[in-house]
């Protein structure tokens, strides 16, 4: 089974987040960075790893922080097939 996969069967959902910084040399200029990975709401230990990593080692210090999150796969959408059909 894919990785991807593991981790949506584990509660993990897609989350997106759009990064607004600062550029070093321009401070008054904005930049935008996107970033997605999967991650386990509401703690978001991918994104806040992600986040510290950017102000501990990137030069171009944080403005503001958009982000979604999206479950894949639910509980109620996941069952086991017991049959199969074939055509043709």
């Amino acid at each position: 089974m894919h990785i991807d996969m593991e981790k949506q069967l584990k509660g993990y959902g897609l989350t997106t987040a759009q990064i607004l910084y600062r550029l070093p040399d321009h401070p008054a200029i904005l930049q935008t960075y996107i970033w997605q990975d999967y991650d386990l709401a509401p703690d978001f230990p991918e994104m806040t790893g992600f986040l510290n990593f950017w102000k501990e080692k990137l030069d171009g210090p944080l403005h503001s922080v958009r982000y979604t999150h999206r479950r894949l796969i639910s509980a109620t959408e996941w069952r086991a097939l017991k049959g199969e059909f074939i055509l043709h």
